[in-house]
């Protein structure tokens, strides 16, 4: 199974990203191993998540060109601000 997955920096900020490994990759960002951005904006909390078949679908919405689902998503989470890396 693959993972898009949002965090919450903590500066406020969000993170997109994948994996196919959801509790390993967010541990490994909570720990400052996770990214260069969310190591500079740490700590981070999983705000949301959701499982895909296949890699690519699990690419981050702006990554995919897909942004249908980004009003979806942000209307759940309070902040504006969305950072893809």
């Amino acid at each position: 199974m693959n993972y898009t997955y949002i965090l919450r920096c903590g500066d406020g900020t969000l993170y997109t990203g994948w994996t196919n490994d959801l509790e390993k990759r967010v541990a490994a960002h909570q720990a400052g191993r996770g990214g260069k951005y969310t190591r500079a904006h740490g700590p981070v909390a999983l705000v949301y998540s959701e499982a895909h078949d296949t890699r690519e679908a699990a690419m981050p919405l702006p990554a995919r060109g897909v942004f249908s689902s980004v009003t979806r998503v942000l209307s759940s989470i309070e902040s504006p601000l969305l950072v893809s890396i």
